[in-house]
Protein backbone atom coordinates (compact mmCIF):
# COMPACT_ATOMS: atom_id res chain seq x y z
CA UNK A 1 0.00 0.00 0.00
CA UNK A 2 1.33 3.27 -0.88
CA UNK A 3 1.57 6.19 2.24
CA UNK A 4 1.92 9.73 1.50
CA UNK A 5 3.01 11.38 4.40
CA UNK A 6 5.27 14.51 2.98
CA UNK A 7 4.11 16.25 -0.27
CA UNK A 8 7.37 18.26 -1.03
CA UNK A 9 10.58 16.13 -0.05
CA UNK A 10 13.54 19.01 -1.75
CA UNK A 11 14.93 16.24 -3.57
CA UNK A 12 13.89 16.89 -6.96
CA UNK A 13 15.43 20.25 -6.38
CA UNK A 14 18.55 19.73 -8.45
CA UNK A 15 16.24 18.82 -11.51
CA UNK A 16 16.56 15.01 -10.77
CA UNK A 17 13.68 12.14 -9.59
CA UNK A 18 13.35 9.10 -8.74
CA UNK A 19 12.60 6.07 -10.25
CA UNK A 20 10.54 3.18 -8.20
CA UNK A 21 14.06 1.65 -8.21
CA UNK A 22 15.42 4.51 -6.22
CA UNK A 23 18.09 5.25 -9.46
CA UNK A 24 18.07 8.77 -9.90
CA UNK A 25 17.31 10.38 -13.10
CA UNK A 26 17.22 13.84 -14.61
CA UNK A 27 13.23 15.36 -14.75
CA UNK A 28 13.46 15.30 -18.37
CA UNK A 29 14.60 12.23 -18.99
CA UNK A 30 12.85 9.73 -21.58
CA UNK A 31 11.54 7.29 -19.37
CA UNK A 32 10.20 10.17 -16.46
CA UNK A 33 8.43 11.96 -19.91
CA UNK A 34 6.46 8.47 -21.25
CA UNK A 35 4.82 7.94 -17.43
CA UNK A 36 4.49 11.57 -16.94
CA UNK A 37 2.49 11.68 -19.94
CA UNK A 38 0.52 8.32 -18.88
CA UNK A 39 -0.14 10.66 -15.66
CA UNK A 40 -1.23 13.78 -17.89
CA UNK A 41 -3.74 11.24 -19.68
CA UNK A 42 -4.97 10.06 -16.20
CA UNK A 43 -5.62 13.90 -15.44
CA UNK A 44 -7.53 14.12 -18.85
CA UNK A 45 -9.50 10.75 -18.58
CA UNK A 46 -10.66 12.07 -15.05
CA UNK A 47 -12.44 15.49 -16.89
CA UNK A 48 -13.83 13.03 -19.47
CA UNK A 49 -15.52 10.81 -16.20
CA UNK A 50 -16.81 13.66 -14.68
CA UNK A 51 -18.59 14.72 -18.34
CA UNK A 52 -19.93 11.53 -18.23
CA UNK A 53 -20.95 11.65 -14.71
CA UNK A 54 -22.98 14.95 -15.75
CA UNK A 55 -24.79 13.20 -18.98
CA UNK A 56 -27.92 11.55 -19.14
CA UNK A 57 -28.87 7.73 -20.17
CA UNK A 58 -27.03 4.67 -20.32
CA UNK A 59 -24.18 4.94 -22.44
CA UNK A 60 -22.74 7.58 -20.27
CA UNK A 61 -23.23 5.46 -17.33
CA UNK A 62 -21.19 2.70 -19.10
CA UNK A 63 -18.92 4.68 -19.93
CA UNK A 64 -18.26 6.30 -16.66
CA UNK A 65 -17.41 2.90 -15.47
CA UNK A 66 -14.95 2.02 -17.86
CA UNK A 67 -13.24 5.27 -17.76
CA UNK A 68 -12.84 4.19 -13.81
CA UNK A 69 -11.34 1.21 -14.30
CA UNK A 70 -9.13 2.60 -16.65
CA UNK A 71 -7.66 5.32 -14.45
CA UNK A 72 -6.68 2.75 -12.19
CA UNK A 73 -4.90 0.87 -15.34
CA UNK A 74 -2.68 4.04 -16.19
CA UNK A 75 -1.30 3.68 -12.33
CA UNK A 76 -0.39 0.75 -13.04
CA UNK A 77 1.42 1.56 -15.99
CA UNK A 78 2.67 4.61 -14.83
CA UNK A 79 4.53 2.16 -11.94
CA UNK A 80 5.83 -0.31 -14.94
CA UNK A 81 7.22 2.29 -16.65
CA UNK A 82 8.68 3.89 -13.47
CA UNK A 83 10.57 0.36 -12.81
CA UNK A 84 13.27 -0.77 -15.64
CA UNK A 85 12.95 -4.23 -16.24
CA UNK A 86 16.03 -6.20 -14.65
CA UNK A 87 17.39 -9.76 -15.80
CA UNK A 88 17.18 -10.70 -12.84
CA UNK A 89 13.32 -9.79 -12.17
CA UNK A 90 11.26 -13.12 -11.74
CA UNK A 91 7.52 -13.14 -13.41
CA UNK A 92 4.91 -11.26 -10.67
CA UNK A 93 7.38 -9.38 -8.12
CA UNK A 94 6.73 -6.24 -10.13
CA UNK A 95 3.69 -4.23 -10.81
CA UNK A 96 3.64 -4.64 -14.75
CA UNK A 97 0.66 -4.58 -17.34
CA UNK A 98 -0.95 -7.69 -18.37
CA UNK A 99 -1.85 -9.05 -21.02
CA UNK A 100 -5.39 -9.26 -19.69
CA UNK A 101 -5.81 -5.94 -19.46
CA UNK A 102 -5.56 -5.09 -22.96
CA UNK A 103 -7.36 -8.11 -24.04
CA UNK A 104 -10.04 -5.89 -21.80
CA UNK A 105 -10.01 -2.97 -23.78
CA UNK A 106 -10.00 -4.16 -27.20
CA UNK A 107 -13.02 -7.04 -25.95
CA UNK A 108 -14.65 -3.38 -25.20
CA UNK A 109 -13.75 -1.93 -28.26
CA UNK A 110 -15.18 -4.66 -30.27
CA UNK A 111 -18.63 -4.56 -28.29
CA UNK A 112 -19.06 -0.86 -29.05
CA UNK A 113 -17.83 -0.33 -32.44
CA UNK A 114 -20.17 -2.97 -33.52
CA UNK A 115 -22.93 -0.22 -32.58
CA UNK A 116 -21.78 2.74 -34.06
CA UNK A 117 -23.05 4.56 -37.62
CA UNK A 118 -20.25 3.69 -40.48
CA UNK A 119 -17.50 6.56 -40.80
CA UNK A 120 -16.95 8.20 -44.41
CA UNK A 121 -14.58 10.55 -43.15
CA UNK A 122 -12.45 11.56 -40.46
CA UNK A 123 -13.73 12.71 -37.31
CA UNK A 124 -13.26 16.16 -35.77
CA UNK A 125 -13.07 16.66 -31.94
CA UNK A 126 -16.15 17.79 -30.87
CA UNK A 127 -19.72 16.91 -30.59
CA UNK A 128 -20.53 16.43 -26.84
CA UNK A 129 -18.78 17.43 -24.15
CA UNK A 130 -18.15 14.58 -23.39
CA UNK A 131 -16.98 13.34 -26.26
CA UNK A 132 -14.15 15.90 -27.13
CA UNK A 133 -12.97 15.45 -23.37
CA UNK A 134 -12.50 11.84 -24.84
CA UNK A 135 -11.09 13.12 -27.57
CA UNK A 136 -8.23 15.22 -25.74
CA UNK A 137 -7.61 12.01 -23.70
CA UNK A 138 -7.15 10.19 -26.71
CA UNK A 139 -4.89 12.64 -28.01
CA UNK A 140 -2.47 12.67 -24.78
CA UNK A 141 -2.53 8.86 -24.75
CA UNK A 142 -1.50 8.82 -28.14
CA UNK A 143 1.31 11.06 -27.67
CA UNK A 144 2.28 8.69 -24.08
CA UNK A 145 2.02 6.14 -26.87
CA UNK A 146 5.06 7.72 -29.22
CA UNK A 147 6.92 8.13 -26.29
CA UNK A 148 6.78 4.82 -24.67
CA UNK A 149 7.87 3.43 -28.02
CA UNK A 150 10.93 6.15 -28.50
CA UNK A 151 12.02 4.47 -25.15
CA UNK A 152 11.26 1.07 -25.61
CA UNK A 153 13.63 1.32 -29.31
CA UNK A 154 16.06 2.84 -26.96
CA UNK A 155 15.92 0.61 -24.29
CA UNK A 156 14.04 -2.74 -25.73
CA UNK A 157 15.22 -4.61 -22.54
CA UNK A 158 13.99 -2.47 -19.64
CA UNK A 159 10.72 -1.49 -21.28
CA UNK A 160 7.55 -3.78 -21.23
CA UNK A 161 6.12 -4.30 -24.70
CA UNK A 162 3.01 -4.93 -23.48
CA UNK A 163 2.69 -1.29 -21.79
CA UNK A 164 2.83 -0.33 -25.23
CA UNK A 165 0.28 -2.39 -26.40
CA UNK A 166 -2.07 -1.13 -23.81
CA UNK A 167 -1.52 2.40 -24.52
CA UNK A 168 -2.19 1.47 -28.42
CA UNK A 169 -5.93 -0.35 -27.80
CA UNK A 170 -6.33 2.54 -25.11
CA UNK A 171 -6.46 5.22 -27.93
CA UNK A 172 -8.26 3.27 -30.07
CA UNK A 173 -11.11 2.61 -27.50
CA UNK A 174 -11.10 6.20 -26.33
CA UNK A 175 -12.06 7.01 -30.11
CA UNK A 176 -14.66 4.56 -30.25
CA UNK A 177 -15.76 5.96 -26.90
CA UNK A 178 -16.29 8.78 -28.40
CA UNK A 179 -18.46 8.16 -30.91
CA UNK A 180 -20.49 6.44 -28.58
CA UNK A 181 -21.10 9.84 -26.71
CA UNK A 182 -22.00 10.85 -29.69
CA UNK A 183 -25.22 8.93 -29.61
CA UNK A 184 -23.41 6.19 -31.46
CA UNK A 185 -21.65 8.46 -34.34
CA UNK A 186 -25.08 10.52 -34.96
CA UNK A 187 -23.28 13.28 -34.07
CA UNK A 188 -20.31 12.98 -35.06
CA UNK A 189 -18.68 16.18 -36.55
CA UNK A 190 -16.85 15.01 -39.80
CA UNK A 191 -13.83 16.35 -41.55
CA UNK A 192 -14.55 18.28 -44.80
CA UNK A 193 -11.62 18.75 -46.57
CA UNK A 194 -10.76 22.06 -48.49
CA UNK A 195 -13.55 23.52 -46.56
CA UNK A 196 -12.49 27.05 -45.44
CA UNK A 197 -10.53 27.50 -49.10
CA UNK A 198 -11.70 30.90 -50.71
CA UNK A 199 -12.13 30.27 -54.76
CA UNK A 200 -11.04 33.28 -56.44
CA UNK A 201 -13.77 33.97 -59.75
CA UNK A 202 -10.88 33.65 -61.93
CA UNK A 203 -10.41 30.15 -60.74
Amino acid sequence: MVRLTKIYTKTGDDGTTGLATGQRVRKDDLRVEAYGTVDEANAAIGLAVIAADGGHGHATTEIAAILRLIQHDLFDLGADLATPITKDEQPGTRLRIVGTQTTRLEETIDKYNDTLKPLNSFVLPGGTPLAASLHLARTIVRRAERIGVTLHANEPETVSGEAIRYLNRLSDLLFVLSRVANDNGGKDVLWIPGKSRITSPSA
